[in-house]
């Protein structure tokens, strides 16, 4: 190659290598800040293992002995695009996962994986056009002073608040003919909502239940449904400042997903199962993965494939924070779907019940000895 080609290819390679910069720099760097932080969260969790192994390889070879023989060390090239583009060279799914609707749940780690669980049966998120939801709503003026259940019946301290960031999410068995309402307490998650707060202070927990009209309150802000837990956020926090002795939140929701992936048989009854969702976008995350664990496991036991598992996702296949950040004990749980009948989420409200009772009171119990 003659002298004149090498300056070619060496200008090339600068110019190339010179917009990779600067597509760091500003769309990271600037946006970020210079934070270690910036790196762990955006650039290393999209890159294999392996491929650190050899970078850390080229300073000492000792690293490379750990990776199979058949291993090979990653293409320059490859490293480059995928700094540039967020495209992961050989996997497609990289290129289609954010332009498909709901393809980007490949993304989505599946930390527990209950019976039949996998990527095709990954919980859905209803998302509803605004106008869709109040279709047939009825506004209530009073809505804000009775939205929530303050529990009038008893004199249970209230340790758990429990809300539904998607109150429009209904249940097609619960609606009349067919008819599908959103907007209907009666035939949406509040009802299950109603259901789990009974079943709870049976067992000597006191809840405290928001049975907000979601769907009224985004019109009334001009919101859309992308604004759900925004809008959740609040009323969550203001709830946490005013009653002190709440550290849990249940923010319940059900899955889009069909029949044959939301129901289970145990023992000859059938219930709606379950599933966890973990946001993993802040600090905290980890106490809140180590909860749902802990009571996953407790469901498990006592009935074996109730939960469909554990699900951990990042901003890009959803929220994220899921508002998680706001307490260690903060769970957001698929009851059921939209196919499941109102005995079989009876059904699982009670055994649900039956397992967080259990688990609330060991919680107590430890922390009693340990003061002690």
């Amino acid at each position: 190659m003659s002298k004149s080609e090498n300056l070619l290819v060496s200008l090339v390679f600068s110019i190339i290598l010179s917009f990779v910069i600067v597509f760091l720099v500003t769309s990271l760097l600037v946006k970020n800040g210079l934070l270690s932080s910036s790196i762990t969260q955006k650039w290393l969790k999209d890159y294999a293992a392996e491929g650190f192994v050899y970078a850390m390889g080229t300073e000492n070879r000792y690293f490379t002995q750990t990776l199979p023989k058949e291993s090979k060390p990653p293409k320059f090239s490859s490293i480059l695009i995928q700094f540039a583009t967020n495209l992961r060279p050989g996997d497609p799914r990289s290129l289609l996962g954010s332009e498909i609707p709901g393809f980007a749940l490949y993304d989505a780690e599946i930390y527990i994986a209950g019976k039949g669980t996998d990527y095709s049966t990954l919980p859905i998120e209803s998302t509803p056009p605004i106008y869709e939801i109040l279709r047939d709503s009825k506004p209530s003026e009073d809505n804000k002073e009775n939205n929530r259940i303050e529990n009038p019946e008893t004199n249970i301290r209230e340790v758990v608040h429990l809300y539904h960031s998607h109150s429009y999410e209904a249940f097609k068995s619960l609606s009349n003919n067919g008819t599908y309402n959103s907007s209907n307490p009666e035939t949406n998650i509040i009802a299950i909502g109603n259901l789990l707060k009974k079943d709870l202070e049976e067992r000597g927990i006191g809840v405290s239940h928001d049975t907000t009209n979601v769907g009224e309150e985004l019109k009334a802000k001009n919101w859309g449904t992308g604004n759900a837990y925004v809008l959740a956020r609040e009323s969550v926090k203001e709830v946490l400042a005013q009653k002190k002795e709440i550290t849990y939140l249940i923010d319940m929701h059900r899955d889009s997903q069909p029949r044959k992936v939301t129901t289970i048989n145990i023992e000859n009854k059938s219930y709606a199962r379950l599933f966890f969702v973990v946001g993993k976008e802040h600090p905290g995350y980890e106490r809140n993965l180590q909860a749902a664990e802990n009571l996953n496991r407790m469901l498990e036991k006592k009935y074996p494939n109730l939960s469909r598992g554990i699900v951990i996702k990042r901003k890009n296949e959803g929220n994220g924070i899921y508002n998680q950040d706001l307490t260690n004990n903060a769970f957001l749980i698929e009851m059921g779907g939209i196919d499941n009948n109102m005995e079989e989420l009876v059904n699982t409200s009670e055994a649900f019940a039956e397992v967080f009772s259990e688990f609330y009171w060991k919680t107590e119990d430890t922390k009693t000895v340990n003061n002690e």
